[in-house]
């Protein structure tokens, strides 16, 4: 009588699990990363209604010094914490929320009668993240449009080489 071979050979079971494990090393980072773009939108959206104003204060005075938080329909700087303010907003540390990821949003700098720039930053800090965030930034710097008309936005910030805004 010939004996059936039942179940797997050791070779098969370890093709099986090095399977798995190549798998868990791609999708681990990249599910990472996803959670940690989807929490920094909250910061992203966070500076729309800035945005907004500044362009609805610049269409009627023509000039970004006129379009200063505060002033002329544009919002107040907004932070977690009072001792958040434009000039912290870089290193943005505290673990108090406005919302779940933002710590602070407003203009920061100093606007010229063509530019402006307003600033999203993320809870956390290096080496302390918070809600998966580390204090990353996310910046809008508004231009204005060729010939005088519009204005033009551009993105930047620390955000973009965390890859997690465009």
């Amino acid at each position: 009588m010939k004996k059936v071979q039942q179940g797997f050979t050791l070779i098969e079971l370890m093709i099986v699990v090095a399977i798995i494990g190549i798998l868990a090393a791609v999708a681990i980072p990249a599910y990472s990363t996803y959670t940690k773009k989807a929490k920094f939108t909250e910061v992203v959206q966070a500076t729309n209604g800035i945005k907004m104003a500044l362009e609805a204060c610049y269409a009627d005075q023509a000039d970004f010094t006129k379009c200063t938080a505060g002033s002329n329909g544009v919002p107040y700087n907004i932070s977690a914490t009072a001792s958040d303010t434009a000039t912290t907003a870089l290193a943005c540390t505290t673990t108090a929320t406005l919302g779940k990821a933002v710590c602070w949003v407003g203009q920061t700098g100093t606007p010229t009668t063509t530019t402006t720039v307003i600033t999203g930053a993320s809870v956390g800090a290096s080496g302390a993240p918070v809600n998966g965030l580390t204090g990353e930034v996310y910046t809008l710097t508004a231009s204005q449009g060729a010939n005088g008309s519009g204005i033009t936005w551009t993105s930047g910030g620390n955000c973009l080489a965390a890859n997690i805004c465009k």
